[in-house]
């Protein structure tokens, strides 16, 4: 393995430490702003236990090339995180919709193993309309990140079985994780009569020019990766999307730096852990034990999590689709930079629209 961790957890360290805050007050660094709280706890623990039930059921069925379906309809747990429990099943059903459709729509296209440039397209359309769907329901985590990442990769990802044992795989574990996510009720029966989420949808205008740029970033960004060659487009075009997630232009440049030192540092710990080639057996665990620490900073620092998130990924993607783990590390820190570039780009050139103001007679 060639790849050296230094450089890319120095980039990750300085990037990190550059979101410290400081206090107006004083000159004293305020670190409390990257510790977990007890709300990102609970919710870390809940995504670890839709992660394992169905990894443990399909290892113990002999599967492991199957995770890769499980962990994209678990990944519905990451949504509603601090509601009250009929808020939160409102909320992952929402978000089960969105994911398992495009998981489903990715595991036909492989089926019908359409061209990259057909792929491209259609995860870009499939970008837009997500995009209006989410900022619709006010979605949490805001974006259409997550669909589109499961419908780049499981178009990409030959099939492996009849069309609906995966698709029955990824249904299962977004079922279970909705599950997990409201049986604290259990314990607790408590319920909020009258609650409701505050969701304030954008204008239209303001919406449809945000979808317009998860289209436009999408399509850039899978191009250039087709074009440039590299294995993965579709890790391109998921990365356009994270900057545009974030509500002003510098949280969208901040996101996206955060996309690219993060993923340096996390294509290091993958080297790391793939360097002495463990078993199958050993990669599914390092699959369980690396949710846990993504969604502990997932909303705390998005760059330190995703030290975590990348080798999650990779792994995953080498147990569906075995492979050369350092060409495999290079196209995902390629691609990345290629993406999280196509979606501050956009996010530079396609403004907010402006309001209208009524002048008074």
């Amino acid at each position: 393995m060639t790849a050296s961790p230094l450089p890319a957890v120095t980039l990750a360290s300085a990037s990190l430490a550059a979101t410290v805050a400081v206090s107006p007050r004083s000159s004293m660094l305020r670190p409390a702003t990257l510790l977990p709280s007890g709300g990102d706890r609970r919710a870390a623990r809940r995504m670890t236990l839709s992660f394992a039930v169905p990894i443990l059921l399909l290892l113990a069925v002999g599967r492991p090339e199957l995770i890769i379906y499980a962990a994209f309809g678990s990944f519905v747990g990451m949504y509603g995180r601090d509601e009250p429990h009929q808020l939160r099943l409102l909320h992952q059903g929402q978000a089960a919709a969105l994911l398992i459709g495009g998981a489903l729509l990715g595991i036909f296209c492989a089926v019908a193993a359409l061209g990259p440039w057909a792929l491209i397209g259609c995860e870009a359309l499939l970008a837009g309309a997500a995009s209006l769907v989410a900022d619709r329901f006010g979605l949490k985590p805001t974006g259409p990140f997550f669909t589109i990442f499961a419908f780049g990769a499981l178009a990409s990802v030959p099939p492996i079985a009849a069309w609906w044992a995966p698709a029955s795989v990824s249904i299962g574990a977004a079922a279970f994780s909705v599950l997990v996510g409201f049986s604290g009720w259990v314990g607790t029966r408590l319920w909020h009569p009258g609650a409701a989420r505050a969701v304030v949808p954008p204008q239209a205008a303001a919406a449809a020019v945000h979808a317009l740029r998860y289209v436009l970033a999408v399509v850039a960004a899978g191009s250039v990766g087709h074009l440039l060659g590299m294995g993965h487009p579709y890790w391109a075009m998921a990365a356009a999307a994270v900057p545009l997630a974030a509500e002003s232009l510098n949280g969208r440049i901040r996101r996206g730096l955060h996309r690219m030192f993060g993923t340096f540092a996390g294509v290091a710990v993958t080297a790391l852990i793939l360097w002495p080639r463990p078993p199958v057996l050993i990669l599914a665990v390092a699959v369980l034990a690396l949710i846990y620490p993504t969604e502990l900073f997932m909303q705390r620092h998005y760059g330190m999590a995703l030290v975590f998130f990348t080798p999650l990924i990779l792994i995953m993607t080498l147990l569906a689709v075995p492979g050369d783990p350092a060409e495999l590390i290079r196209d995902r820190a390629a691609e990345t930079v290629v993406g999280a570039l196509a979606g501050m780009l956009v996010a530079v050139v396609v403004r907010e629209p402006r309001r209208r103001t009524v002048s008074p007679r």
